[in-house]
C-alpha cells in the first residue's frame, strides 16, 4: 500500500527484523519449557472436565499429581496416554482414577511411544474435529449473512451474572453491536484454576467458565438469527490460566480473545517466564480455532505518557506480531492494540492521534487492529466524554481500524447502563456512515505535523527494537521499558509452575494445530 504518511518502509522492515530476532530469542526459551497451565490445557483438550468432591477442577488435580511426582517434564499427553494403554480407560476415566487415589501415574509401567500415540490419537482427532465444526459453523453464518464493512462495534458486558449478561448482550446486538465482550470478574486473572459451571455473581465482571461461554454463545446465535447478523463473542484469554481459557473458547465457539504476550507481566505481576510460555500455547489454539486475538498495548498509555511513550506501543505491537507468527497465528487474526489516550487539553492532540492510528494501519495492513477509546482522561463530565468518544470514532473510520471498542459517556462514574451503550453505538454508527470514505479523500501534507509525528514514533520504535535485539525481552521487562513498570525475571506470580521439558515431552495438539492454523482459519 502507498503510504499516506510518507513512511520509510525500509525502516519498517528494519524494525520488524529486530522484533523477529527478539521473538526468536524468546521462542528458544519457550520451546524448552512447559507450565502447569499448558498441561491443564492439554487435559481439557483430551476431554478431562469436572471437579472433585472438594470442587477442585480435575485438570488441576491431574497436573498437581504430575507435579508432585516429577512427571510434568514428560507432559500430560504422555502420562495420560501411558495410563490409557495400561488401564484401557479414556482420559476422563484416568483423571477420575487419579482423583480418587485409585491410580498413581508415577507407578504405571512405561509403554512405547508408538503405543501411547496410538491410544491418544483418536481422542486428539475428536477434539480437533469439534473445533473445526465450530469454525465451519461461524463461516456458514458469515456466508449466509455476510460480514461487516468497516470497524466492528465492540462493547463490553459485565454484570457478574451470566443470565443478566445475556439480556444486556442481546439488547446491544439489536442496537448494532458486532462484538460482545464479557469482561472477567476482578481478580480472575490471578486464579490458578478455572471455575466450573454457570455463575451468577462476580465483581466488575463475570467469571470466565466453559459453561458461561456455552450459554453466551447460544444466546448470541439466537439473537444473530433474529437480526440476520453474526455476533462475535469475546472473552479474556490472559492471566494464570491463559491456555486453558483458549481451549474453552475454541471448544465453545468464541471469536475474539484478549491474548497479549506482556499484559499479565506488566499489569498483574505474573512471572514473565510463565506468561511467555503460556501465551505461545494459547495462540496456537486461537490460531487453529480462527479466533482473533486482541493485544493490550493500549494499557501502556494508562501508566505512561501517551505522547512520550507512543513508540513503545508500536515496538510492542511488532514484538506481539512476531510472537504470534511463531505460534502459527495469521496476520488476519491479530487485533494489535493501540489507543486514543492523549490529554484532551493537548494542543493538536487529535492530529497526533490521527497520525499514530494511520501509522499503525499502514504498518500492519492485514491486521484487524483493535483501537481503544479514551479512558485515562475521562471524567464525570459526560458531555465532554461523549465528544472525546466522537473524536475517537472519527479517527477510527478515517484510518480503517478493524475493531472499535466503544467508549461510554458514564464509564468514569459507574458500570454503563444499556442506555449508555445505545448512545455510544448511535454515536459510532452516525460518524461511520457520515465519514465513510474520508480516508480515501484526504491526504496529509508533506512536511506537516501529522507526517512528522508518524516519522518520530517510527524512528523511536526502530531504535528501541534495535536496543532490545541486543538486550533481549526479559531484560527490557526488568528495566521497565514498557509502561514504565519493572518486573523481575524470577519474581511475580506463577514461577513455580514453570518446568523444563524432558527428552520424551509430548504435546500432540501443538503439532497438529500449529501446522493447521492457517487452513482452519480460512476454511
Amino acid at each position: 500500500m502507498e503510504s499516506k504518511l510518507g513512511l520509510n518502509f525500509e525502516l519498517v522492515d528494519q524494525a520488524r527484523a529486530s522484533a523477529a530476532k527478539v521473538a526468536d530469542d524468546v521462542q528458544h526459551f519457550i520451546d524448552q519449557h512447559t507450565t502447569v497451565t499448558v498441561e491443564r490445557a492439554v487435559c481439557r483438550l483430551l476431554g478431562i472436565d469436572g471437579v472433585n468432591d472438594m470442587d477442585v477442577p480435575l485438570p488441576n488435580v491431574v497436573v498437581d499429581h504430575l507435579m508432585a511426582n516429577s512427571l510434568l517434564p514428560v507432559g500430560t499427553a504422555w502420562a495420560i496416554g501411558n495410563a490409557m494403554v495400561e488401564t484401557g480407560k479414556d482420559p476422563q476415566g484416568v483423571a477420575d482414577a487419579v482423583s480418587s487415589g485409585e491410580l498413581d501415574l508415577s507407578k504405571v509401567p512405561a509403554h512405547s511411544d508408538e503405543e501411547i500415540r496410538a491410544a491418544i490419537t483418536p481422542v486428539v482427532n475428536a477434539t480437533v474435529e469439534r473445533i473445526n465444526k465450530n469454525v465451519a459453523k461461524r463461516n456458514a453464518y458469515l456466508k449466509e449473512w455476510g460480514d461487516k464493512e468497516g470497524p466492528y462495534l465492540y462493547i463490553i458486558v459485565a454484570t457478574g451474572n451470566i443470565y443478566e449478561d445475556i439480556t444486556q448482550a442481546k439488547a446491544a446486538a439489536k442496537q448494532g453491536a458486532d462484538i460482545i465482550a464479557v469482561i472477567r470478574t476482578t481478580g480472575q486473572s490471578l486464579l490458578d484454576y478455572v471455575p466450573y459451571g454457570a455463575t451468577t455473581e462476580g465483581f466488575g465482571g463475570t467469571f470466565a467458565t466453559q459453561e458461561n461461554f456455552r450459554i453466551m454463545r447460544k444466546a448470541l446465535d439466537e439473537v444473530g438469527e433474529e437480526v440476520g447478523r453474526y455476533i462475535r463473542l469475546c472473552n479474556y484469554c490472559s492471566g494464570l490460566c491463559m491456555p486453558e481459557i483458549a481451549v474453552m473458547g475454541a471448544l465453545e465457539g468464541l471469536d475474539v480473545m484478549l491474548n497479549d504476550a506482556l499484559y499479565g507481566i506488566l499489569f498483574r505481576d505474573i512471572n514473565m517466564q510463565r506468561t511467555l510460555v503460556d501465551q505461545y500455547m494459547s495462540r496456537v489454539i486461537n490460531g487453529f480455532a480462527g479466533v482473533i486475538i486482541n493485544t493490550g498495548e493500549d494499557n501502556y498509555l494508562t501508566t505512561a505518557d501517551a505522547v512520550e511513550e507512543a513508540h513503545t506501543v508500536l515496538a510492542s505491537d511488532l514484538i506481539n506480531e512476531q510472537l504470534a507468527l511463531l505460534a502459527g497465528l495469521p496476520e488476519e487474526q491479530m487485533g494489535l492494540g493501540h489507543a486514543f489516550e492523549m490529554d484532551p487539553m493537548l494542543e493538536n492532540g487529535f492530529l497526533y492521534e490521527l497520525a499514530q492510528a494511520q501509522m499503525t494501519r499502514e504498518i500492519f495492513p492485514k491486521a484487524p487492529l483493535k483501537y481503544m477509546p479514551p479512558t485515562k482522561f475521562m471524567t464525570g463530565n459526560i458531555f465532554r466524554g461523549h465528544i472525546q468518544d466522537a473524536l475517537f470514532n472519527m479517527v477510527g473510520i478515517w484510518t480503517s481500524q478493524g475493531i472499535q471498542l466503544l467508549g461510554m459517556p458514564t464509564e468514569a462514574i459507574h458500570t454503563p447502563f444499556m442506555s449508555d451503550r445505545y448512545l455510544s453505538i448511535e454515536n459510532a454508527r452516525y460518524i461511520f456512515n457520515n465519514m465513510k470514505n474520508i480516508g480515501d479523500e484526504v491526504e496529509f501534507k508533506e512536511g506537516g505535523l501529522i507526517r512528522k509525528r508518524a516519522k518520530e514514533v517510527l524512528d523511536k520504535a526502530t531504535a528501541l527494537l534495535e536496543r532490545l535485539e541486543k538486550e533481549g525481552l526479559f531484560s527490557a521487562l526488568e528495566k521497565g521499558i514498557f509502561a514504565d513498570i519493572k518486573r523481575p525475571m524470577n519474581g511475580g506470580k506463577g514461577l513455580e509452575g514453570v518446568s523444563s521439558k524432558g527428552r520424551n515431552y509430548y504435546n500432540p495438539f501443538v503439532e497438529i494445530m500449529k501446522n493447521g492454523s492457517r487452513a482452519a482459519a480460512k476454511k
